[in-house]
């Protein structure tokens, strides 16, 4: 399986006394990114309006369904953070749970995409909770597992960026199908078909066998050391311990407002470039589809910026020019996709580096913890985002669906919606994720783990891992930089 290497292994088989981690390395890690985010976009844009749409069910139920969900497993993060952290196998710590999420999520994601007319409020949940664990299991243990491949302030961006670039191809392999959906499925419309979503659930179910299997194949895994004596603290004094913490409790809350402004508008989109701006679905699917495609730029130039600037100068930054992009949507001219282009290539290369930013911010801030607590807190911290992020969804789902239903709109084929509603329609579309992510970004307003003060703290555990006569575990990413020299003209 790639060579699990644990703590204790010999040094002469150490990652960083063998080989650096190329560029095809890093690409093979990220290899779990293309399921996931294909998912995110097949599920946020597409399975809740094909629901509401073509399944019989209204939009209140879908946001009932899709925040009881989400609020349901509010405490399944934190307790896989836990165990995550405290597992040593011979497959290594995270590796072995991003393989036994992969089956989970495999099963979750088909039943979803491949519901049967009238499905009710039972059905959406329960297996909403097995997809949604799927997903909480792989995310987790891969974001843990890339912040233990990179120890430096800024290796950690590189790191992120190439995920977040790799996840972009991701989202961009399913935004192709209802792009092509009249050649694929002999259908004569503008890629409204509802055989669209089934497909894209196929092609996430068959993705995600062969890129976790990949990854956990060719990719060694070290386990860093743990040096506080004593038995292991329970789930819930981890758990507080390490959301007690400042820096905590900004990543929080930062990511709960990111998470909930895009969440916003990723649930509201296809309503709104449809009905308010005039595209059919597939040239909505095409706009989406530049959104998405100009990560491939923003997340590595993002990166490079935060080299500069800092990783939360950046975000500041780069959540408020999102939102200046987002409130310019509406002078788009109705059906008019040139002229929607420079918008959507503006607000998807903004919010291309919101994801690696948090991550990596979070990975500076599980070493503060290691070093403080002597124990590994890496996939707790993580789990506390991905908690955040939960959060966020029920309340995307909660908030938005029912309130477009409560403003007059209504989300049935062959209904024709008032011009007041469509004019609401418009205006939860920018309201709402505006406020959020603006919030986000203000979150980061004096953060005080910069460069300076993570080395100093990579150095001390440096010296205490070494000192324990174990190897920091973690390889270098000298070599990460070709993927963003070409784009940026230089290392980040």
């Amino acid at each position: 399986m790639g060579g699990a290497v644990l703590a204790q292994a010999d040094h002469s088989s150490h990652p960083r006394h063998s080989a650096h981690l190329g560029l095809a390395t890093l690409l093979v890690f990220a290899a779990p990114a293309i399921p996931v985010a294909s998912l995110i976009v097949g599920l946020s844009i597409y399975l809740q309006p094909y629901i509401a749409e073509h399944l019989g069910v209204g939009l209140t139920m879908v946001g009932v369904a899709w925040g009881a969900v989400r609020l349901i497993d509010i405490p399944v993060d934190p307790l896989l953070g836990v165990l995550m952290d405290r597992t040593r196998t011979g497959l290594g710590r995270y590796r072995v749970w991003l393989m036994l999420g992969a089956p989970i999520l495999m099963l979750g994601v088909y039943m979803m995409f491949m519901a049967p007319r009238g499905v009710g409020p039972a059905y959406l949940i329960g297996w909403l909770l097995v997809m949604y664990l799927g997903v909480s299991i792989v995310t987790l243990a891969h974001a843990a597992w890339g912040a233990v491949l990179a120890p430096a302030y800024h290796d950690r961006s590189r790191v992120f960026g190439v995920l977040s670039v790799v996840g972009v191809l991701g989202m961009l392999l399913v935004l192709t199908i209802p792009i092509l959906a009249p050649a694929i499925l002999g259908h004569g419309g503008p890629g409204k078909a509802p055989q669209i979503v089934p497909l894209m659930g196929g092609v996430v179910v068959l993705s995600i066998p062969l890129c976790v299997g990949l990854a956990a194949w060719r990719i060694p895994e070290v386990v860093a050391p743990d040096t506080a004596a004593g038995p292991p603290m329970a789930a819930l004094r981890d758990y507080l311990a390490v959301a007690a913490k400042p820096e905590v409790l900004r990543l929080f809350f930062g990511e709960m407002a990111i998470v909930l402004g895009t969440g916003w508008m990723t649930a509201v989109y296809l309503f709104f470039f449809r009905d308010s701006r005039g595209y059919n679905t597939q040239q909505s699917s095409i706009l989406l589809g530049v959104y998405i495609l100009s990560g491939i730029v923003g997340a590595p130039a993002t990166a490079w910026i935060a080299g500069k600037a800092g990783k939360h100068r950046t975000l500041m930054v780069t959540t408020t020019a999102y939102v200046v992009g987002l409130s310019t949507v509406l002078l788009i001219p109705k059906g008019n996709v040139l002229a929607g282009l420079p918008i959507m290539l503006w607000c998807g290369f903004m919010a291309a580096g919101f994801s690696l930013l948090t991550r990596s911010m979070a990975a500076d801030v599980a070493d503060v913890l290691r070093l403080e607590q002597g124990k590994t807190r890496v996939s707790l911290v993580y789990a506390l985002l991905t908690l955040a992020a939960k959060i966020a969804g029920a309340l995307a789902s909660l908030l938005s669906y029912p309130l477009l239903d409560m403003l007059g709109y209504h989300a049935v084929d062959g209904l024709k919606n008032t011009p007041e509603a469509i004019l609401r329609l418009g205006l939860v579309y920018i309201v709402g994720p505006g406020v959020f992510v603006l919030l986000g970004g203000a979150c980061f307003i004096g953060w005080r783990l910069d460069e300076a003060r993570h080395a100093k703290v990579r150095a001390e555990l440096d010296a205490r891992d070494a000192a324990l006569g174990e190897e920091s575990a973690v390889p270098s990413l000298t070599e990460a930089a070709p993927l963003l020299s070409p784009v940026i003209g230089r290392e980040a």
